[in-house]
């Protein structure tokens, strides 16, 4: 064979293995960005719409994990003010007698783990996450005597949990398998509008190696949307004619009932 009939050769074997080492360092990429990412969740819809007849609804989170570990899903609402008071008694009537004005308190908040807590987290996990309502940082406008402090707070949590607005026993997430899981979350028809925050943490070894955080909208649409603009926009004008509708309604009633 001549020198001229061998370069072809020589040149589809580079060319071969060039392919060959293109190839590889591509799934070498792939198996990096697959081991990096060891959680992956979404939920079945990104905004919970708030229409007149709306009576509460639940949203899917799915997900799957790159390993082994348990998953705690935490779900915040806006955060706002709350003031909780405290009854006594005052010549033989109840009445409030001390207050205390919390910020930054999370308006909905609900936990779904897939096992206790305490079996595969410790408390500086817990409250360095913030994942439980005990390990919520609540923390009160005006400094607050130790005791006074405890009770404020879990009256605090007790009237949220009351109103459903915070989750009186931990959620469950389900795995499908070893890797694929999911939770269905529950909101009620008084849930507050604003963004909430939906974290899924994957914690392994009584620590969190991954964490993800996904948005969610609750808002108002249609007419009970346009209703609730004009009473936070023109609040005189609205409690005028919500003044004149009742007056309206109470004298159709009874011309009605005259005529009967």
């Amino acid at each position: 064979m001549s020198a001229a009939a061998g370069r072809p050769a020589r040149r589809g074997a580079v060319a071969g293995i060039a392919v060959m080492g293109a190839v590889l360092a591509v799934a070498v990429a792939v198996a990096v960005t697959a081991r990096a990412q060891q959680l992956v969740a979404d939920l079945s819809s990104h905004l919970i719409a708030i229409t007149t007849g709306f009576t509460g609804t639940e949203v899917v989170l799915f997900g799957t994990t790159g390993g082994e570990g348990d998953v705690a899903v935490v779900v915040t609402g806006p955060r706002l003010s709350a003031t909780v008071r405290r009854k006594g008694r005052i010549a033989g009537i109840w009445v409030n007698r001390d207050s205390a004005v919390f910020d930054q308190v999370p308006s909905f908040y609900t936990v779904a783990t897939s096992r206790p807590l305490e079996d595969f987290a410790g408390d500086p996990v817990l409250e360095r996450h913030q994942i439980g309502a005990a390990n919520l940082d609540l923390t009160p406008a005006t400094p607050l005597a130790p005791a006074d402090l405890v009770a404020f707070r879990a009256a605090l949590i007790r009237n949220k949990q009351r109103e459903g607005l915070y989750g009186v026993a931990m959620g469950q997430v389900n795995f499908l398998g070893e890797r694929l899981f999911r939770t269905n979350i529950y909101f009620p028809a008084n849930v507050p509008t604003g963004l909430y925050n939906v974290e899924v943490f994957l914690i392994r070894d009584g620590e969190v190696v991954n964490a993800q955080t996904t948005p969610l909208v609750v808002s108002k649409v249609g007419f009970s949307a346009e209703v609730y603009d004009f009473a936070r926009g023109q609040p005189v004008l609205y409690g005028v004619v919500a003044v004149i509708g009742a007056v309206a309604a109470g004298w159709l009633a009874g011309a009605f009932f005259r005529k009967v």
